[in-house]
């Protein structure tokens, strides 16, 4: 399939030109419009807007809230961005917790919501403003419920890099939907056991899902939409839109480039 390697600046002219035909994976995913500085979903009184940045990071825009997930890389990357009322880290490792990047970019108000294991990783100034949250604990952030779903290896040769019990995915409920956000995880029972979830963002690498458990567990749960990220070849991004494509699942996979 061509069209797949989409960056941010096309993505409103391709969604516009592609009204006019069949749909095509990536291109007119949501029931919304892609934006230069988002791709913008409906909610019931307001809208979800998603912005990518590179890895594992990304921004939310919602109910008055701006979110950061795992800042990392830079601040030169969250450039142009607002200062984030909430930042999620889901585990400890520097492509998801990277504490010269959360000086940076975070405000005297930001709130945090890490896993166990970071929290004393963090200086005091910021663990004064952060919630420890273990794996099925719940805390609700302004208007956002934040559950954390258990993210962990399956496979023995990697149950070290990500061993049950340690990291977070989270699972965030606003204004009449529900966000599933990954971390570093396998086809987990929890992860298929997922249930409504409008908007789902997967970690696509032979390191964590790759395409082919990508696919199967998107089978399981069928999100709205699908958002491959922290991949570390486009190639796996692609193969996973394609799979879900062929699978005849009626998850729509949104292609965005989060290598830039």
């Amino acid at each position: 399939m061509t069209g797949l390697h989409l960056t941010r600046r096309h993505a409103l002219r391709f969604a516009l030109a592609s009204l006019a035909g069949p749909p095509l994976v990536g291109l007119t995913p949501f029931a919304g419009q892609a934006e230069e500085q988002g791709d913008r979903y409906p909610t019931d009184s307001g809208a979800i807007t998603v912005v990518p940045i590179r890895e594992a990071s990304f921004v939310l825009k919602m109910s008055g809230m701006v979110i950061y997930n795992d800042p990392a890389g830079g601040a030169a990357l969250f450039e142009g961005q607002p200062v984030p009322d909430l930042v999620l880290i889901c585990h400890e490792h520097v492509d998801h917790f990277d504490l010269a990047t959360l000086r940076e970019v975070v405000g005297p108000a930001t709130r945090l919501v890490v896993n166990p294991a970071t929290m004393p990783l963090l200086p005091p100034e910021f663990q004064a403003r952060a919630t420890a949250l273990a794996n099925g604990e719940t805390v609700t952030v302004g208007a956002v419920r934040i559950e954390a779903i258990p993210a962990y290896h399956t496979v023995p040769a990697f149950t070290s890099y990500h061993p049950r019990g340690r990291d977070n995915g989270y699972v965030l409920t606003v204004d009449g939907r529900r966000i599933y956000i990954s971390g570093d995880t396998d086809a987990t029972p929890e992860l298929r056991a997922l249930k409504d979830i409008h908007i789902a963002f997967l970690a696509i690498s032979r390191w964590t899902l790759t395409p082919e458990r990508g696919v199967s567990a998107v089978q399981s749960f069928t999100p709205d939409f699908a958002y491959p990220f922290h991949y570390e070849r486009v190639s796996e991004r692609d193969a996973f839109a394609r799979g879900v494509e062929s699978a005849g699942s009626r998850t729509r996979v949104v292609v965005r480039d989060w290598h830039r």
